[in-house]
């Protein structure tokens, strides 16, 4: 039985695997066997320096501290990597909890809300936040009409995401009954929805004026990908909670954070307890620090800033077959069109000729590369959509 047949028989997926056995991966290309792939979307926003990144994996291989700590020991990475997120992320966040990735950092995120708050309810966008339920409970409208006995008390704005829909939001945190209001800032999930500033400006001041917690969900947009290192600098945004995972290790190992401020770290001490076994493993907070090391050094969401403009640019001069609205901010692009289905037409098209892109539903595509794409690599991978178009 070859790995297809195998994996069909013995690997439950919700959807089919893509026809691409993955052998190795090197910077912004993935090899099957001895064909090469561009990969345009990194793990869906995963590998922002390129996969296997010499300086990490040297980092990596020099590591000779423990495989495992248990929770309650002390452990000096631990805190190192903890006072480096309090000292890169936005705002007056301070104190990190442990997780294994982004929905266990997005749990513990609406946890700590209902904690400091004590309140139950919740508003989003509607985006993904994860598979746990409390994710799937402020995520999108599909989960609900799957799963019955997801939290109550969580409302959905739909976009645009503009002053009426700010205002939307407003209404709903004036009954004191919302303990957060959880979204990205720029909203990857629904295919690089970007709200505009005047809803942030009236969902901030509305979240401070009703005591209600402000999560920034940067599990996507977190560490350079949309030209900030945070997105929530795009509106300077002061969250109350953010949480972080893929670009958090670049891939090369599983980690997830959640960042609070010294205020609900205080509320929790007492009245909650989280707990997570495999949480920062020592290997993969090794991996954490030199990926930020490596982001921080090279200040690549600067480059990505510019190679996003440029990519924006080889876009808007394609030929598409049906008028694009393309969104870019960095390097979160998204092209989506009203003729359905034509998007995952030229996904299809552009796998089967060597470049690796993703489709939220079927009317839009997307594209997230790495940070430090090569331009001739960058070239190649648009040329080929541009044949696919």
């Amino acid at each position: 039985m070859d790995v297809r047949g195998k994996d069909s028989r013995y690997l439950f997926r919700d959807e089919k695997a893509l026809p691409v056995e993955v052998t190795g991966a090197r910077g912004s290309c993935i090899y099957s066997g001895k064909r090469r792939y561009i990969d345009l979307i990194m793990g869906w926003n995963v590998g922002n320096i390129g996969w296997n990144n010499d300086y990490v994996l040297g980092r990596m291989r020099k590591f000779r501290g423990p495989g495992y700590v248990d929770p309650y020991l002390l452990y000096k990475p631990w805190a190192e990597l903890a006072e480096t997120l309090a000292r890169i992320t936005p705002g007056r966040l301070r104190k990190s909890f442990r997780a294994t990735g982004g929905t266990e950092a997005v749990e513990i995120a609406l946890q700590s809300a209902m904690v400091h708050t004590g309140r139950t309810g919740f508003v989003s966008l509607g985006g993904y936040h994860g598979h746990s339920i409390g994710a799937m409970s402020v995520g999108g409208p599909g989960f609900r009409a799957h799963w019955k006995n997801l939290l109550p008390g969580c409302h959905r704005i739909n976009p645009p995401f503009d002053a009426d829909a700010g205002r939307a939001v407003e209404k709903l945190l004036k009954t004191e009954k919302i303990a957060a209001y959880i979204s990205e800032p720029i909203v990857c999930n629904l295919g690089v929805v970007v709200p505009d500033r005047e809803f942030f400006g009236i969902v901030g001041d509305a979240c401070r004026s009703y005591g209600t917690d402000l999560i920034m969900d940067e599990v996507a947009t977190g560490f350079g990908r949309t030209g900030r290192l945070f997105a929530s600098e795009h509106y300077n945004l002061k969250p109350d909670i953010m949480t972080l995972g893929k670009a958090i290790t670049g891939g090369h190992a599983g980690l997830g954070a959640t960042v609070v401020t010294d205020e609900i770290a205080d509320s929790m001490e007492f009245d909650f307890s989280t707990y997570s076994t495999f949480g920062w493993m020592p290997l993969a907070t090794e991996a954490a620090m030199a990926n930020i090391r490596y982001i921080m050094k090279g200040k690549l969401w600067k480059k990505a800033e510019t190679m996003g403009r440029w990519f924006e640019e080889q876009l808007r001069g394609m030929q598409f077959r049906h008028s694009p609205e393309i969104r870019a901010v960095g390097l979160a692009i998204g092209v989506g069109f009203r003729h359905r289905d034509y998007a995952l037409r030229i996904v299809g098209r552009a796998l089967k000729h060597g470049v690796i892109m993703s489709n939220t539903g079927h009317d839009t595509f997307t594209l997230f590369p790495a940070l430090n794409i090569d331009e001739k690599t960058a070239e190649e991978g648009l040329r080929i959509i541009s044949q696919c178009v």
